[in-house]
């Protein structure tokens, strides 16, 4: 016969594993707490099987181990979550910044790109630069900044 604890706690250890795995991969999904949730269960499952599959009060049990788990991960959740400001940046705001070139900036086009702290923006500059040129950003409309080598940003 086939004993009730493996069967149910092996699966619920294994899911519960694979989901910190993904979260460890990829932060801020949020499958931390779901994966300790399954996990404790599982290891309850594993250690005392005939109180949760014989009694009455199994359910009861696995409940609160699930409630210690999510009270227990939380904190920790909120240390290893990334934490970022809104993107509500707007082209004016960058003005001073530093960035870098990442598609060369010709004159009078758009198409040239600039990475300025996280994100992509579409770039306009009186002279062409190159990629890897890192740039200051002297103002912004629309979509796009205005940007100046930062060797002769410096000297304007």
């Amino acid at each position: 016969m086939v004993d009730a604890g493996l069967v149910v706690g092996v699966p619920l250890i294994l899911i519960g594993a694979a989901f910190f795995i993904v979260e460890i991969i990829h932060p801020g999904a949020f499958l931390l707490i779901p994966g300790s949730i399954l996990l404790a269960a599982g290891v309850v499952y594993l250690v005392s099987p005939p109180l949760l599959v014989d009694s009455i009060f199994g359910p009861a049990i696995v409940i609160l181990v699930a409630l210690g788990a999510t009270l227990a991960t939380i904190p920790y959740y909120r240390h290893i979550a990334p934490v970022h400001r809104p993107m509500t940046t707007i082209p004016s705001s960058l003005e001073g910044q530093t960035g870098i070139v990442t598609t060369a900036v010709e004159p009078d086009n758009m198409r040239g790109k600039v990475r300025v702290q996280s994100e992509i923006w579409s770039a306009r500059a009186d002279q062409r630069i190159p990629e890897g040129t890192k740039v200051r950003v002297l103002g912004g409309e629309g979509t796009s900044v205005r940007v100046a080598p930062l060797t002769e940003a410096a000297g304007s």
